[in-house]
């Protein structure tokens, strides 16, 4: 999962959302204390959701598709494209005004707490909010925009169009395995967060 599904997966909470975003920018255990108790549990369920997602039978069959031309990178394109789904999800977000209005809630949740930002996640989150990258996951287009950004953070990855062409090629294939996953996790952090 990416951006769009960690803030659709923290169920409306503002602190938990926070945390959810920037879970990549806290590094070890110490750092969290740092943290209001919220924030905290937003950071440490980023780092469950990511290790269900790696763990994921149906995100391991994804990744295989991808894993002959980006290896160990094959996880960060699959996170990519799947909020590509997630945004065309019409069981999360009917339709394209419903989606809007949520991703500019999220903005303005996070907007108010940039005290609890990392210094390195503001100016993805300017970026995030200036182009708009959590409602653009829902056009291809957009989506190839997340993959070049991918790239320019990953010095290992060298080409990204492959991955795009693989998207286009084998879209059933990974509409089936989102399908699968996204009810799994869905029901994993219902549960961690003891939401109905």
């Amino acid at each position: 999962m990416n951006y769009l599904g960690h803030a659709y997966l923290s169920f409306g909470n503002a602190e938990v959302l926070c945390g959810n975003m920037i879970g990549d920018f806290v590094k070890g255990l110490d750092a969290l204390e740092l943290y209001p108790l919220g924030i905290k549990k937003g950071i440490l369920l980023h780092r469950k959701i990511d290790d269900f997602t790696d763990h994921h039978c149906a995100m391991n069959e994804a990744k295989m598709i991808f894993r002959s031309i980006y290896g160990l990178y094959s996880g960060a394109v699959v996170d990519t494209l799947m909020d590509h789904f997630v945004a065309n999800d019409i069981a999360l977000f009917a339709d394209e005004i419903i989606l809007q209005g949520f991703v500019q809630q999220v903005y303005a949740q996070l907007d108010k707490q940039q005290q609890y930002f990392p210094s390195k996640f503001h100016p993805y989150f300017e970026s995030m909010v200036a182009h708009n990258w959590l409602f653009h996951y829902r056009s291809e287009h957009g989506v190839q925009r997340s993959l070049n950004g991918l790239m320019r953070r990953a010095k290992h990855i060298k080409e990204i169009d492959s991955a795009f062409r693989l998207l286009q090629q084998n879209k059933s294939e990974l509409q089936s395995y989102y399908d699968v996953f996204i009810r799994d996790i869905i029901s994993f952090v219902k549960i961690e967060l003891e939401v109905n």
